[in-house]
């Protein structure tokens, strides 16, 4: 019987199966065999390469800057001068209190046409709704199904009522959710805002029943944000639908609503404000954001930037591998003698 030493060097490196049941398993995918394209980066490939990354990046990040340039925008912060002076010293008081008169009144000129849809966001500062808690503070069963009302887990301490009834939707994202107002006057017009489509297609479809309503909602001793009216279902409020897409970063921007007719220069606009969301307590501050938008969206600079550098460095280093390469060449070597090209297998002679 012969032994282990006198296998011949092609069965010892063999890859294949011995046992009859594994055969089934040996195939190209499964051993590993399969064709692949192993490029060999020589320096015309990769200066090529440089050059129509460099060609093509700078023209896009120049026409993506030039777009985001053309956005008009205005950004009027009011949480400051929408308090009165004599709550200046005071203001959780100002912001608590359910007598205090919370309207106020803003001008601004506009400088340049801004085209319709104009868009309203508000814009909050210092607010972290990245927080891990506050994240997960919601139950995405109760708000999609009629049926599961009673799930409030992760929900606490916005979970039940006094009564041990579910508040619907719990948590505290839905607790806390923007209620500031704005109404614009032009002319001695009211410019309507359109409130409808501005959540996400997919979250109203597909994250919030159209046969769950409100209930018990901002009823316990301590009030959040805003009230939601109990006669329609989740679906179609989207002010809570946009609310409840948390932000990644500290400071960000929701859409409020949309002018749809055009803002000519020089129309004074009067801004009515109910200053009612408490941002005082954290340190946070408000702003009302009015936009236009282009193909790519509104005012970003930073991907134009981005696409710019990255073109700029490929250019750069084309020039500096061309110099480096006619000034001081380097002998190439021969790509035949490349393991895989000697041994397409890859096996160990």
């Amino acid at each position: 019987m012969p032994n282990e030493d006198d296998a011949t060097p092609s069965h010892r490196s063999s890859k294949k199966p011995i046992c009859v049941f594994l055969r089934a398993f040996d195939t190209e995918f499964s051993q590993q065999e399969l064709p692949a394209w192993k490029p060999i980066l020589t320096p015309g490939w990769v200066i090529a390469t440089l050059f129509a990354v460099g060609v093509l990046f700078i023209p896009i990040g120049l026409a993506t800057m030039f777009s985001s340039e053309s956005v008009e925008e205005v950004v009027i912060q009011y949480d400051e001068s929408c308090l009165p002076s004599s709550n200046a010293n005071d203001a959780m008081a100002y912001i608590q209190s359910n007598s205090t008169n919370k309207t106020c009144v803003t001008k601004w000129t506009v400088e340049h046409r801004m085209e319709a849809p104009v868009y309203i966001y508000y814009q909050l500062d210092n607010y972290y709704q990245n927080h891990r808690r506050y994240v997960k503070s919601r139950n995405d069963k109760q708000l999609w199904s009629k049926g599961e009302d009673g799930e409030t887990i992760n929900c606490y301490p916005e979970d039940m009522i006094k009564e041990k009834q579910p508040i619907v939707p719990c948590g505290l994202i839905a607790w806390s959710i923007f209620n500031d107002t704005y109404k614009f006057v032009s002319k001695n017009k009211n410019l309507t805002v359109n409130r409808k489509d501005i959540a996400w297609g997919s979250d109203r479809r597909f994250r919030f029943g159209s046969e769950v309503y409100p209930k018990n909602f901002q009823s316990r001793d301590l009030i959040g944000g805003g009230h939601l009216n109990e006669s329609l279902p989740l679906r179609q409020q989207e002010d809570l639908i946009v609310w409840m897409r948390t932000a990644a970063l500290p400071t960000f921007r929701k859409l409020y609503g949309k002018i749809e007719v055009d803002l000519e220069a020089k129309d004074e606009i009067e801004i009515v404000i109910e200053n009612n969301y408490n941002t005082y307590m954290f340190g946070g501050t408000k702003k009302v954001v009015l936009s236009t938008a282009t193909l790519i969206g509104g005012r970003n600079p930073f991907v134009g930037t981005a696409y710019l550098f990255i073109g700029s460095i490929s250019l750069f280093f084309t020039i500096a591998f061309i110099l480096l390469y006619v000034i001081k060449p380097r002998p190439l070597g021969d790509p035949s003698y490349l393991s895989w090209n000697k041994n397409p297998g890859g096996f160990i002679k």
